[in-house]
């Protein structure tokens, strides 16, 4: 593995937990950064940092890009402490495997929220899994000489099938033709009794 896929992996997931900051009650997620520690006197070099909501508290974000291996305890733990150093209020481990159990029971009682990015992943084609959820980006290039076409379908306001569109119909064709009299669709009219 060389230098730049780290760095790019740590950018990828850097950009994307920021386009969803607010998924992760964040107001934003910056890069790369040296962040202070009070209790040691040290700095910590972290490869993001995510601002909370009210912009005062943050949280440490590690991207480990391990692709033959999940998170092991002993590198939890090493994560747990910069939070606790810092001061800050959480953080977030993105790795492609996951958490052992040993490390799973650090990050959950040291606030810190596992979200897997596959190894390989760009800004615009990616699987992000957090909190039971999974967000998915997918980039096609369309040529000139590409045709595609696009089906609509709607339910009937009427009977409530579903219906493939042709215009602009909000009645499929059964409901349509009983109502052929109408003057515009969807609109029944009323006649006299003599």
């Amino acid at each position: 593995m060389t230098d730049k896929a780290w760095d790019t992996y740590e950018e990828v997931a850097a950009y994307l937990l920021d386009k969803n900051a607010k998924e992760f009650g964040l107001k934003r997620v910056e890069g790369k950064q040296s962040i202070a520690g009070r209790r040691s006197g040290t700095n910590w070099v972290v490869d993001a940092k995510g601002v909370k909501d009210d912009g005062i508290g943050f949280v440490i974000i590690e991207c480990r890009r391990y692709t033959t291996s999940k998170q092991n305890q002993e590198k939890m733990g090493a994560l747990a402490y910069r939070i606790i150093d810092t001061e800050a209020s959480g953080g977030i481990i993105v790795s492609p495997m996951g958490l052992q159990s040993g490390a799973a029971k650090v990050a959950s009682s040291e606030g810190i929220l596992e979200v897997m990015l596959d190894a390989d992943s760009t800004p615009h084609e990616f699987a992000l899994r957090f909190l039971n959820k999974l967000m998915i980006g997918m980039q096609d290039t369309i040529s000139f000489g590409d045709t595609f076409s696009v089906i609509v379908r709607r339910v009937c306001k009427q009977c409530g099938k579903v219906f493939e569109v042709k215009k602009n119909e909000t009645e499929c064709s059964e409901c349509g033709s009983n109502n052929s009299h109408n003057t515009r669709p969807g609109v029944v009219r009323q006649q006299k009794a003599d």
